[in-house]
């Protein structure tokens, strides 16, 4: 039987989702959604592994009380479909675009595939404020610096802004194994924990946005440095795999009455999402070399045993090590405390950025590839309208301002919860009478640090400079 489809990507909502909407609309009885999952792709992203498979479990419960069936294939897209095609399964195809240049290709071969064959497709643009490329300078040309680009995308986003249709379909859950959705999980045990954060729902991203909008929006512009305090939105893993979209989001924060700086700053984060969408769609190099040539002559350092400490949260420097393990725990790292362990690795390690984005991609659960690639040129100084490269954070004085009371730290540390304060976030410099007396050893307890601030930022200081000879 001939059935109209849903080709389904990171859109795991029923609200604003115009290629759901569109199926749910068609007259014909059999409907579809089919997944397809990209084991390649994948194979990189373990964390997401998880968070992809508990959304399957979800949507599918979803869609069985919408009468819709869900089929999960593994494998090629453009095999896949035109074996669909080819087996007269599918006579109409809706899909919401994808915000990367590689599945822009992939559907592109699809639309070829289904025009030979006469097959009516739809694509819809959602997962942005704005389409990537309708954003330009006057001469066409796109953009490098943020508030340039923001300015000209709010205006076109509000120019154009629609309401959205808030209500959404109610489900029973259903107890149901279906055998290609658990053969998605990842293989390691270390994200099982996962399950104590996190709840990979639409429902709860609502739940979520309508709480950060109610209790922290107005507290955001000072709460979200302070990564001990429920100051960011943490809907960042939802917005990636689609529970909630960009315009949900933007929307809600538009009915605000007494929008105070709280609301521009969460704002311009939306902002930063477009921008970084925008930037390697203009320039896709990014992806793995650096946006700025001339820091291809840069002297790097390969280091793997300090590589290795840092992605374990072992370098000796509390703020670092407490990042570094709340990502291995949770998924998910304090926007301010990435930008902590970020600078640590590119400018006090001085290892290559692309190893940083590698891990994170990796460990991440909100992981998203212009984000993350833009992100780390921003922190190393390579990338668009980024931090220069001789801005370089003190993890101590960072640790003393945004974790004052040392809760984050200890927190993530329990081994330092018996420092005192004012060592906390140096504690080399406690004495051994006082380490002997909370029965603390340096070297032992924790570890030492692996290089010495000073001497690591004059290094990479002089690498700065040799880089401008």
């Amino acid at each position: 039987m001939l059935s109209s489809v849903v080709w389904l990507k990171d859109d795991f909502r029923t609200i604003n989702n115009p290629a759901i909407s569109s199926l749910i609309n068609e007259k014909k009885s059999a409907k579809k959604v089919i997944y397809i999952f990209d084991k390649d792709k994948y194979h990189k992203q373990e964390a997401q592994r998880w968070w992809l498979a508990k959304s399957l479990e979800v949507f599918q419960e979803k869609l069985q009380e919408l009468n819709i069936t869900l089929d999960i294939i593994s494998g090629n897209a453009e095999k896949i479909i035109k074996n669909l095609v080819n087996n007269k399964k599918i006579d109409k195809i809706f899909w919401n675009k994808s915000c990367h240049l590689d599945e822009n290709r992939t559907e592109q071969c699809v639309k070829k595939i289904l025009e030979e064959n006469n097959i009516i497709f739809i694509e819809f643009n959602s997962n942005l404020l704005n389409p990537v490329e309708k954003v330009k300078k006057d001469d066409g040309t796109p953009f490098k610096v943020f508030t340039h680009y923001w300015k000209k995308a709010e205006k076109i986003y509000l120019e154009n802004n629609q309401k959205i249709d808030e209500r959404i379909s109610s489900y029973s859950k259903k107890k149901k194994i279906n055998k290609d959705i658990e053969a998605i999980y990842p293989k390691k045990n270390w994200n099982k924990k996962f399950e104590k954060y996190w709840d990979p729902s639409e429902e709860k991203a609502i739940e979520i946005l309508n709480n950060f909008i109610k209790n922290n929006i107005e507290y955001y512009a000072t709460n979200r440095d302070i990564p001990s305090l429920s100051g960011t939105s943490k809907l960042s893993p939802y917005l990636k795999f689609g529970q909630i979209s960009v315009h949900q989001i933007m929307n809600k924060c538009l009915m605000i009455k007494s929008k105070k700086i709280g609301f521009r700053k969460f704002i311009n984060e939306i902002g930063w999402r477009e921008f970084s969408h925008s930037l390697l769609h203009n320039f896709p190099e990014m992806e793995k070399n650096n946006l700025r040539k001339e820091f291809d002559k840069f002297n790097w350092i390969k280091n793997d045993e300090f590589l290795k400490k840092w992605k374990k949260g072992l370098t000796g420097y509390p703020i670092v090590d407490a990042g570094m393990r709340e990502l291995y725990e949770t998924g998910w790292m304090h926007n301010r405390v990435r930008m902590i362990t970020a600078s640590f690795l590119v400018k006090h390690l001085r290892i290559h950025w692309n190893e940083g984005e590698k891990y994170f991609r990796n460990s991440l659960l909100d992981f998203n590839i212009a984000n993350n690639v833009s992100g780390w040129q921003w922190v190393a100084g390579t990338g668009a309208d980024a931090a220069p490269y001789f801005r370089i954070f003190n993890p101590i004085l960072q640790g003393e301002k945004f974790d004052p009371n040392g809760e984050y730290v200890t927190k993530w540390c329990p081994e330092l919860k018996n420092v005192p304060i004012e060592f906390l976030h140096k504690p080399w410099e406690m004495p051994e009478q006082l380490q002997n007396q909370i029965n603390f050893k340096l070297g032992h307890s924790y570890p030492l640090p692996i290089v010495k601030h000073v001497e690591a930022r004059n290094s990479a200081l002089k690498a700065f400079q040799d880089l401008k000879k």
